[in-house]
Formats: C-alpha cells, structure tokens, sequence
C-alpha cells in the first residue's frame, strides 16, 4: 500500500498529468473567482436596507462569505473538474507500469458526467448529515470522518478505475471479494484531503494509487468465469 502511494506521488513528474492537475485547478480557481466576483457586484448594485452603512457591512459580510464558501469547497470542485480527465491518469499509470495490459473498455462521456456528479453528491451528502458528529463530538469526529469518508472515496476511485476493465457488476464483486484495500485506499485518500494545498492533487495522486490497488487485487467473478487483475 505504501509502494502504490509512492508510485502514484511519482506519476506527478509526468507532464500530462500534471496538466490534469493544473486544468483542474486553473478551471475551479476561474469559476469562483467569476461567481465571486459576480456576487460582490449584485450586492454592490443593490440596496437591501435603504442605510448606506448598513447596505456596505452587508456587502462586505457577502463578499467574505462568498470567498469562505469558495475556499472551503474549492478542493472538492477541483476533484469534480479533475473528474473529467482523470481516465488521461489511469491510462499514463497503466502505460507506464502496467504495458501488457489490453485496451481498456471505453466510457462515453455521459457516463463520465454521471460519475463526476454522483461522486460529488455523494461525498457532500454524506458529510452534510456527518456534520453535528464533526463538530459536537470531538474525538469521535475523526474516527467517524476518516470511516465514512474512506468507505466512500475507496469505492468511487475503485470503481472508477475498475471499470476501465471490468464491468459494474465483476468490478462490484471483486471489491466487495477483497474490501480492505479499497478501504484503507480510501482512508488515506481522505487523509491526504485534509491537508491544505496537497488535497488539490488528490483527485489525481487516488486514481494513480487505485491503479497499484486494483492490480494488487485477484478475485473469481460471475458468469461462470475466473478473472485474475494482472500483479
């Protein structure tokens, strides 16, 4: 585990997928800045409280508010743009160290988008209703975070990955056949987004360490069929 998280940090010396990288965080930076700074002027333009000094503390509040939402949700619009690319990272992986493999099954971009959003919604959802324990139970917070946050990313970067090569269903068994990497994946996944600055690569880094992860793992799968993920 700790190999494939070494391996996965040096993928990032490779040019095309540091531009992953630095699209999605390019794209994410422009679109707050956009809808910050459309914001600032709505509220600039328009008198809510007929009191100068009132209506300027409250486009100032406004303003600071937009950009603490932006800061606090920046890394998770990151991952959703990065989202996009990230079959670009899997395939360098693979190139790289896995070259026997045969050609991946190929997603269409609804697909893509549907994964994007439902890994968005997910992960915010989940930790939406998480939200009291983080906050009220100190202590347990981090053991409730790191669990569900590292059930979640496990499975979405897993089977994002995995379904290059499998379909739903085998991938889905193989991850339920050998479920403690995908989780402890996960966990660290989530430990990395903690940490300010390292979290805007970890869209990138966890499709690069799910690729190690994945052809670490072997499982029999349905259909009649024994499927073996190359080592």
């Amino acid at each position: 585990m700790i190999r494939a998280l070494f391996l996965a940090f040096s993928q990032l010396t490779d040019p095309r997928v540091r531009r992953v990288v630095w699209t999605g965080m390019f794209v994410s930076a422009l679109a707050y800045a956009l809808l910050a700074g459309g914001t600032w002027w709505a509220l600039s333009v328009t008198p809510l409280s007929g009191y100068v000094w009132l209506d300027t503390i409250i486009d100032l509040l406004g303003g600071l508010g937009v950009l603490v939402v932006a800061w606090l949700l920046f890394p998770a619009t990151v991952g959703m743009v990065s989202s996009f690319f990230l079959d670009e990272v899997v395939e360098r992986v693979e190139a790289r160290h896995y070259p026997a493999l045969p050609a991946p099954r190929q997603a269409g971009w609804l697909e893509e988008l549907a994964t994007a959003l439902r890994f968005l919604i997910l992960v915010l959802a989940i930790n939406l209703v998480a939200l009291p324990i983080y906050i009220f139970a100190p202590g347990l917070n981090l053991i409730v975070f790191y669990t569900v946050n590292g059930y979640l990313l496990g499975r979405e970067y897993f089977e994002m990955v995995a379904h290059r090569r499998l379909d739903r269903t085998s991938a889905r068994m193989l991850r339920r056949a050998r479920p403690l990497k995908p989780f402890l994946a996960g966990v660290a996944i989530a430990f990395l987004s903690t940490i300010p600055f390292v979290n805007l690569l970890v869209p990138v880094v966890a499709s690069a360490f799910m690729v190690h992860v994945l052809q670490s793992m072997s499982a029999p799968l349905a259909a009649g069929r024994t499927t073996v993920i190359r080592r």
